[in-house]
Formats: structure tokens, sequence, C-alpha cells
């Protein structure tokens, strides 16, 4: 606690400076990037457009130049009141493993809770997720896998990320807050991500335990919050992502020393059990003797694990989205768009890699004006992916289906009978 709580101090004394060389409390010595190996660096790129030095971040390529990277996006933590870190993000441990591991790392700034409440750090997040999408030529990322990765209040604010594909708000009793946000030039890109690792993370900030504002009144969760827990659940439950859990939620992998004592283990434990109980794709990592940033998470051992971890969700997502040739048919035949007399352009339809048709008889499926039509009673799963590969939408519908809400771009939606049979179409929405 003590050591923490000294880092803190030092940070907000120094304005923010990006501090580093303590050998705990915030990942070990994380000053300069010695250990990092890239072929090339990208400076306070901002992500919103707004010259703010809270939305700058910097991103790294591997050092074996490829045509394009997969891509993670890694966030520091400061106990959500740091707004320029991002040069002491865990850069010589988690972000040389992705990058040696062949992922572009990006390391974004947020708001700190002096800057703006939650959830406002979402917002900035999600930004930068729809950054990365919307400048995939010119950084080279591969934005069909897109992950997250965070320490600390870092972590929480991942595990937020994760959680949260496809919602527009969150709600708790009378509370209602925006999940999304509207920041930078992106907007109609997709948010959500394919994986996520979480290191010592805060995850239902409401049941752990709070850390005490030693550079001010309160807790810096009540900071962060805009609100201290007592009398106030709601408002916390809305940042707390065990809450949000859901079967749609990307692989999520945890490391959690057992002797953190900042953070209680029990938190990543809380959003590990929400996961599984909704069968997500979801490990737990137990670091016997670990502590808060201790260089005993971050041995080799569990780098390769949370590296190995992204790799196997890079390998089942591609296998998800593209079925086995040998039971599925190339489709010609589909020429419905979201809007009546409009045409998908020849150069973005293309970019689909495959748009399939199953062989086996499956009851009509039609896209109508707005809205994906059944004809028949019969419950449908259906998932909703973006031209880049990114799951837009997930869930079941009866009879017909809104599609209106969805941002402008090309998708396919991939529609799937309670027999098994399944069908996708391709569809301009404008």
């Amino acid at each position: 606690m003590k050591r923490m709580v000294m880092a803190v101090a030092f940070a907000a004394v120094c304005s923010f400076a990006q501090w580093g060389g303590n050998p705990g409390g915030f990942g070990g010595q994380q000053s300069g990037n010695d250990k990092m190996e890239y072929s090339e660096k990208f400076a306070d790129v901002n992500y919103v457009g707004d010259g703010k030095g809270y939305h700058n971040m910097d991103i790294y390529l591997p050092k074996e130049k490829k045509d394009s990277y997969p891509v993670v996006i890694h966030t520091y933590g400061s106990a959500w009141s740091m707004n320029n870190y991002k040069g002491s993000a865990d850069l010589n441990t988690i972000c040389a493993a992705l990058l040696k591991a062949g992922y572009a790392v990006v390391t974004p700034n947020h708001r700190s809770a002096s800057d703006a409440i939650y959830p406002a750090q979402l917002h900035d997040l999600k930004a930068v997720v729809r950054f990365v999408r919307g400048n995939a030529e010119k950084y080279k990322f591969d934005t069909t896998f897109i992950a997250m990765s965070g320490f600390s209040s870092g972590g929480h604010l991942s595990s937020l990320v994760a959680t949260t594909c496809g919602l527009t708000e969150g709600k708790s009793g009378s509370v209602t807050v925006d999940l999304v946000g509207d920041l930078g030039e992106f907007t109609s890109f997709s948010t959500c991500i394919d994986g996520a690792v979480l290191w010592s993370p805060p995850t239902d900030i409401y049941t752990m335990n709070p850390i005490n504002n030693f550079m001010g009144s309160g807790t810096y969760e009540g900071a962060f919050i805009g609100a201290e827990r007592e009398g106030n659940k709601d408002k916390w439950m809305v940042a707390s992502s065990p809450y949000y859990a859901s079967e749609d939620d990307p692989p999520i992998i945890l490391f959690h020393g057992t002797s953190d004592q900042i953070v209680n283990k029990e938190q990543s434990q809380e959003l590990y059990d929400s996961l599984k109980n909704h069968n997500v794709v979801t490990e737990l990592v137990s670091v016997q003797g670990g502590t808060h940033g201790g260089s005993e998470m971050y041995v080799a051992e569990n780098l390769a694990k949370a590296v190995a971890f992204l790799d196997q969700a890079r390998e089942a997502k591609a296998t998800a989205v593209l079925p086995p040739s040998d039971t599925v048919k190339q489709d010609t035949s589909v020429t419905d768009t979201s809007v009546a007399g409009d045409s998908i352009p020849p150069a973005v339809g293309d970019s689909l890699t495959r748009i399939m048709v199953s062989q086996a008889s499956l009851a009509p499926i039609r896209l109508q004006g707005d809205r994906l039509v059944a004809g028949t009673a019969t419950e449908y799963g259906f998932a909703v992916v973006s031209v880049d590969g990114a799951l837009a939408w997930r869930g079941s519908f009866r009879g017909s289906l809104d599609l209106s809400k969805l941002p402008s771009g090309v998708y396919a939606v991939i529609v799937k009978s309670p027999s098994g049979a399944q069908k996708s179409l391709k569809f301009f929405k404008k």
C-alpha cells in the first residue's frame, strides 16, 4: 500500500510526468523502452483529433516487418489518476513480449478522474479501438484481430471494453450511462474487440476493498465515479464489468497475484466466474506470492501464457468466421441490400473474404429494406460481422430483425437455425 501511495504521490507532484524505475506498484521498471524491439514507433498520435495530451497514444510495430499486424491496445495502471502515463505502460514487460510475438502495440493515454468522471475513460479507450480500425492501412493494422490489455485500473477499463460490445447504455436502477461515446472521426466503426489480457484488475469496484485517496479526500474509486460508495450502488455497478458479462464476450485471460496488496484477488475471480457462467472462453492464472505490479507477475512463463492465449483466440476467430470448405459453397446469388435500389460497391464488397451459404436447406432468409426477414416463427441465432471481421452484433430473433441502427458500412449477417443449418448474406448499410 505504502509503495503505491508513494508512486502516485511522486507522479502527481511531477504533474503527471512519465515516471518510472520503481520495482513495484506499476509493473516493474518501466522508464524507457530498452527491452522493446520494434521496427517503427509513432509517438503522440492524437486519437480524437482535439490536440489534448490525454488523448495521445504511442504505436509500436514489431521488429519483423510485415504487411500488417494484429493489434493489442495496452493501458497503464494509475488508480484512474493519471492522464499522461503511456510512457510507463509496462513497456519492458508486457509490451515487449507482445511486440516480440508479432503484435502491433498501442499504448494510449486517457483522461484521469481529475479531468472527467466515468464513463469518460471508457469513451477514450473505445475511441482508440475505432481509431485503430479507421487507420488500418496507414499503420499496418490487421483489424481482423484487435485485443485489449491492461494493468490494474487499465485492466479494469480494458475489461469494460471487452464486456460491453454491442451495448450503447449501461443501466442499474435509476442510473443510465453512455457506454460508447462520440469521440473522434471514426464513430461509425465498431468498438468490439477479439480478446483481452487483464493484469491484477479491479472488476467489480462495488465489491472491492476501496483505496483511500491520499492525494485528496475519499477513495480513488469515488473520485473515478464522482460519488463515494455509500448510497450510490447503481453508479458503481454500471462501472463494473462482471455486471455486463454475456455469452458474446471475447476470450479473456486474467493474471492476479495471491499476495496483491492493492486489489484483492477476488476481483479477478468474480469476473472469471461471471464469464464462465456465460460460457465465455476464459482463464484465471493465480500467481503464487504475486504482488500488485511486482516482478513475479511478469516472469517469462506468464508472458508466454498471455501471448499463447491471444494466439489461440486469433485462430478460433478465423475458424468461426470462415466455415470449412467441404460443408459450404460460395453464394453468388445474393443481391439484397439494406436499402432497396442500392448495390454493394464492388471494391468494398470484394474485400469480404468469403460470403457463404450452407448446402443444408434453410427456411427463406432475406434482406428487406432495413430488416432481416425469416418468414417463419422459428427462433434463429445471428451474428453481424463488419467488413474488417469485427463482431458488431450477436443474438437471436423471430420473424424479423431491425438492422437500421447499425452504423454505415458493409456487413455479413450469419443466420443459424436450431438444427445447425447456416446462411450468410452480405449487405451495405447507408
